[in-house]
């Protein structure tokens, strides 16, 4: 075959391709809007073969985003639709809640503020805020950072179940800078500290010059669904300050944390109090009390 003709042979499968995901998304919003179908419903909707619809619909059921209903033939939207459309709510509803959190927190240090979240190896900002100190304008936002270079990943490192986070850890790390934690052993004592002293940090581990520390923000069940970075210069968040950073980031992940649902923190309010409402909150310090 010829150079052309593969190219025509390719450019068929990809088409292919993109007609099959296009189907079987037609199928789900057919679903979506009837309740129940049968594959001879479905096919006449779409236009198609019974057989090809049979097979799409064969399809989203091994991946449970189709099921059956019973012995009666016909389908229904299927529990993998709720797992994707539940992790979309918890990433939109962060994302909204993040916003006055990171702000005052901005505004309060005078640094970059991001929220982010974990997207299978990776972590990926949702919301940046930039303090009136910070001193680029580097946006953040959307960007997939590598779990074990930075303060956010390893957060997420840190609380993973045992099992995950070794599988993380299993892979090459990459090298950033020359003060990226690439010793596997070195990274896993470096996260069991992470959860008693109620943050992560890096220091020039993904980009020389740069400072970052990090907390957990949890659901209502108490998992770490997202996690609130500070990042600086080196020059001014220098080590005798990160744990002030430190707590300070920890205490506005914990309102936020109060925000999706999570029971009273500690960082934010004394027992028995609810966030907001005792009236001390440590992450809105004046910016003149800013460390450094």
């Amino acid at each position: 075959m010829t150079r052309a003709g593969r190219r025509e042979e390719q450019g068929k499968s990809a088409s292919g391709a993109v007609q099959s995901v296009d189907r079987a998304v037609t199928v789900l919003e057919i679903l979506a809007r009837r309740g129940e179908a049968g594959v001879t419903e479905i096919a006449g909707e779409m236009g198609v073969h019974r057989s090809t619809a049979f097979r799409l619909l064969g399809v989203l059921e091994n991946r449970g985003l189709v099921g059956q209903a019973g012995d009666r033939g016909k389908y229904h939207l299927g529990a993998g639709v709720l797992r994707l459309a539940g992790a979309a709510a918890v990433r939109l509803d962060v994302s909204q809640e993040a916003v006055p959190v990171c702000r005052v927190l901005a505004d309060g240090l005078g640094e970059t503020v991001n929220a982010a979240v974990l997207d299978e190896d990776a972590a990926v900002n949702i919301m940046q805020a930039r303090g009136t100190a910070a001193v680029t304008a580097q946006d953040w936002l959307g960007r997939r950072t590598a779990l074990h270079a930075t303060s956010s990943g390893k957060v997420f490192l840190a609380h993973m179940t045992p099992g995950r986070r070794e599988e993380q850890l299993a892979r090459p790390l990459r090298r950033f800078t020359e003060h990226t934690v690439t010793d596997a052993s070195v990274l896993r004592s470096e996260l069991e500290r992470v959860p008693e002293q109620g943050y992560a940090a890096t220091r020039e581990e993904l980009e020389l010059g740069l400072v970052a520390v990090a907390a957990p923000v949890r659901a209502h069940d108490g998992a770490v669904i997202a996690a609130i970075s500070v990042s600086g210069p080196v020059f001014r968040m220098t080590p005798d300050q990160v744990p002030v950073l430190g707590a300070r980031t920890a205490a506005a992940a914990d309102e936020l944390s109060r925000r999706m649902g999570y029971g009273s923190q500690a960082g934010a309010c004394g027992a028995g109090d609810e966030g907001s409402r005792c009236g001390r909150h440590p992450w809105r310090a004046d910016r003149a009390k800013r460390p450094g």
